[in-house]
C-alpha cells in the first residue's frame, strides 16, 4: 500500500458496488489504493488468499469489509480518522 493510501479497495471493472465504495471513501476524504482484479491477476490472487471470493472488499486497518456495507465503512473510517 502506498504511504498516502489509508485503505485498499479490491474491485472489478464493471462493479457498481465497487463504484459506490470508491465514491464513499472519496466523499469521506479517505485516500485509497484501488486493486482491480480484472486488470491484475496478482490482485485477484491476493483477494482469494484473504478468503474473500467477491468484490468489492475494502481493507481499512484491521477491517476487511465485503460489499458496500455503509455501517461497517462508517465504523472503520471513524476509527481511522480518530
Amino acid at each position: 500500500m502506498s504511504e498516502q493510501a489509508q485503505a485498499i479497495v479490491y474491485s472489478s471493472t464493471h462493479c457498481n458496488y465497487c463504484k459506490n465504495v470508491k465514491q464513499y471513501l472519496t466523499d469521506k476524504g479517505v485516500s485509497f489504493e484501488e486493486r482491480n482484479i480484472d486488470l491484475n491477476e496478482a490482485f485477484a490472487e491476493e483477494l482469494w488468499n484473504t478468503g474473500m471470493r467477491s468484490v468489492p472488499v475494502t481493507v481499512i486497518g484491521d477491517y476487511k469489509i465485503l460489499g458496500f456495507n455503509q455501517t461497517q465503512l462508517n465504523k472503520a473510517v471513524t476509527e481511522l480518522q480518530a
